[in-house]
């Protein structure tokens, strides 16, 4: 427990917030957990169960709120919406243009109206902010059920990320400092595109080897992309690269993975997905690899194959086919 309880803001109640909420909760701090909807924060504060968790008790530490006023004066702010809203949530609060502060984002994404990262976004929009990237092997429910999970977190500076790491830490909740922002936001956002392509693999019916051989060459594609832009190779053979890959790609409790699942069981692009089923970060995020990639001519088939078929240029037979079709060469 830290011997100086801090007040830290969660941007976002869903699963993936409200897990964090629980980890500040339990590592003795106070966390203020903001749900867009009024009505949401009340329900929580009331009942102390999410939705999502049924079976677990929030720790009375966990302060639901929908005002931003609400997070004004927190230590440290964590951002757990998802990639393409993080944008519209930031504007919420203005008055952040002009404060100094730790923030550390768990979305996992590119931005695809413009290409950028999510770090980007950030200082984009809170110019003052000091960015931290939050990634790695996790499923929220997991993490609600204080199983064994190991992350990383990433800033500029490898002292604050290592000192925001310890502020967090759980003997159950490890998490491993690294001053890789990129090869941090690349792993967690390039991952859920490998993992549509795995999910299809299994609605196949392809079997277990087709899968790890597709998650092979899904993480060559994420060595290469990250090579191209520079982001370092130790981090994405790590926690926030390989092993998310791992996990994503081989598990149902995987949003991604499952929406691969039924798309490949259904042969053709499904329609969008519903608010029930959580957000697929891998769907926007297809296109906005695929486009990064063209310009910078980097040879990324499985996400290219991936995008086609999100935006119905191909059918997955069509995909696959061609795929399988590549010329064979040294590995």
């Amino acid at each position: 427990m830290s011997p100086s309880p801090q007040r830290i803001g969660v941007l976002g109640a869903g699963a993936w917030g409200t897990a964090l909420a629980t980890v500040a909760a339990r590592a003795g701090h106070r966390p203020v957990l903001w749900s867009r909807s009024p009505e949401f924060a009340a329900m929580l504060n009331g009942t102390r169960i999410h939705p999502k968790f049924p079976g677990a008790v929030l720790p009375q530490s966990i302060l639901a709120v929908s005002d931003p006023r609400d997070l004004t004066g927190c230590d440290l702010l964590i951002i757990a919406t998802p990639a393409q809203e993080l944008r519209t949530v930031l504007a919420l609060y203005p008055i952040m243009t002009n404060v100094h502060l730790s923030v550390v984002i768990a979305a996992k994404g590119i931005e695809i109206a413009t290409g950028k990262f999510m770090a980007e976004v950030l200082e984009e929009v809170w110019p003052l902010a000091d960015p931290y990237m939050l990634s790695g092997p996790s499923f929220a429910a997991d993490v609600m059920a204080n199983q064994p999970t190991a992350v990383t977190l990433a800033g500029n500076s490898l002292d604050r990320a290592t000192e925001l790491a310890a502020l967090l830490s759980l003997p159950a909740f490890r998490i491993y400092s690294s001053n890789d922002m990129l090869g941090v936001q690349l792993g967690g956002a390039i991952k859920n595109v490998l993992a549509i392509a795995c999910g299809i693999s299994e609605g196949k019916g392809f079997g277990d080897s087709a899968r790890a051989a597709l998650t092979t060459r899904g993480f060559s594609e994420m060595l290469r992309f990250g090579e191209a832009i520079g982001a370092r190779r130790s981090t994405l053979t790590g926690l926030s690269g390989l092993g998310d890959l791992i996990l994503t790609c081989s598990s149902r409790q995987s949003r991604n993975f499952s929406f691969g699942l039924a798309l490949g069981r259904n042969g053709s692009t499904p329609s969008r997905p519903s608010q029930s089923s959580g957000t697929i970060e891998g769907v926007p995020t297809a296109k906005a690899i695929a486009a990064l990639a063209a310009k910078r001519s980097i040879d990324l088939p499985v996400c290219e194959a991936v995008n086609a078929i999100l935006n119905c240029r191909i059918t997955v037979d069509e995909a696959i086919g061609r795929l399988l079709a590549r010329p064979l060469r040294a590995e």
